[in-house]
């Protein structure tokens, strides 16, 4: 109990010269031991790699996962050491949805069919984004976090143990110029030694941990290739799940297959890395034959005659001026001034009404 009683008075008595210590010197009244520029060259250093780990931390995570309240969610089951439910991604859910929708309007009509293969398609970008924030996560986020939360947290106690081994160095430094007798002096001068010693030493465990930051800059470095890859295989599998999807929908009657020929036709060949992929767009190798066909229709309308076609989807008419049609049936089609380039006016019998074009196949 003795022992208990001193020590506790000489660590009050410690931590109260320190104290005073740091006060004179924020005050100006004492003299502070300053660090070697090497040293405090490598302080910012880590100070600076541990702030831009925090934020290219956090910007991935925004990147990886947009929903703040997800990442709360994710963060709460990590601390709690549990598995996170699996939930389908956005992809995912609007492929779920364009096939439910897709099958609600029927598998056999143009429409259906292209939200069916646009849903599929969706869902495999889904799944590609699923292993791209797996890798990310793992390869990336994972080696930058453990930076922070290991060996940035010994630097930082090292670090203020350092702080404390220059207080104590500065304070005794104090004391030896105010020792006037022999013995107290004596003293004062063997503690001023020990303290040096102490700081030297911590000074040197502190600098040796300052400069293993070079190491996790290169480590860092591999990190972010890694993460690269990554990033590159998912935009190059995206990129090759849309191309075949385009060249699915190429041979669909509807107006969007038209819409950006003008703009795809000058690109004859894109290849992305990772992935092989070096292929027209639809719309080019499909223009010799879309041009056939739009000049059958030019001249239909030129002549003012009629002509057999066959449907090639079925179509549910809008309004009771348009005619429904089926799937390979046959019918008459002929031009009527005024109307829009894109219909024509169709006859099945005693039924009468207008047509979309990209629906049918002019005969010979």
């Amino acid at each position: 109990m003795d022992f208990n009683v001193k020590r506790l008075a000489a660590d009050a008595g410690t931590f109260l010269s320190r104290a005073v210590q740091f006060t004179e010197e924020k005050l100006g009244q004492a003299e502070k031991t300053e660090l070697d520029a090497h040293l405090e060259q490598l302080l910012v250093r880590a100070e600076n790699t541990k702030q831009w780990t925090e934020k290219i931390m956090k910007q991935t995570e925004v990147l990886l996962q947009p929903n703040p309240n997800a990442r709360l969610e994710e963060f709460l089951y990590e601390k709690l050491e549990k598995k996170a439910p699996t939930r389908l991604n956005s992809h995912e859910l609007l492929g779920q949805s364009m096939i439910d929708s897709g099958n609600e309007f029927g598998p056999g009509t143009a429409y259906g069919n292209a939200l069916i293969k646009c849903g599929e398609t969706e869902k495999q970008i889904g799944g590609a984004e699923r292993e791209f924030i797996q890798s990310a996560a793992i390869n990336f986020l994972t080696p930058f976090r453990n930076f922070l939360e290991g060996d940035f947290k010994t630097i930082l106690k090292e670090r203020k143990l350092l702080q404390v081994k220059r207080l104590d160095l500065d304070a005794a430094k104090t004391r030896a110029k105010k020792a006037r007798m022999g013995d107290a002096k004596a003293v004062a001068e063997q503690e001023l030694r020990m303290t040096q010693s102490e700081f030297d030493r911590q000074a040197e465990i502190t600098r040796l941990l300052l400069e293993g930051v070079s190491s996790t800059h290169a480590h860092h470095l591999r990190c972010l290739n890694d993460f690269v890859e990554a990033q590159t295989t998912y935009y190059a599998q995206s990129y090759q799940y849309m191309v075949d999807l385009q060249k699915q929908l190429g041979s669909f009657p509807s107006s969007f297959s038209n819409n950006n020929q003008s703009t795809v036709s000058g690109g004859a060949s894109i290849s992305v890395p990772t992935i092989a992929v070096s292929a027209s767009l639809p719309s080019v190798s499909a223009g010799s034959g879309s041009s056939t066909a739009s000049g059958g229709f030019s001249e239909l309308r030129s002549s003012n005659g009629s002509r057999k076609a066959r449907v090639l989807y079925d179509y549910d008419a809008a309004s009771s001026s348009e005619l429904s049609l089926l799937a390979d049936e046959v019918i008459t089609v002929s031009s009527v001034p005024g109307m829009d380039s894109d219909w024509l006016m169709g006859e099945r019998g005693i039924q009468k009404g207008k047509v979309p074009i990209t629906y049918l196949e002019l005969l010979n």
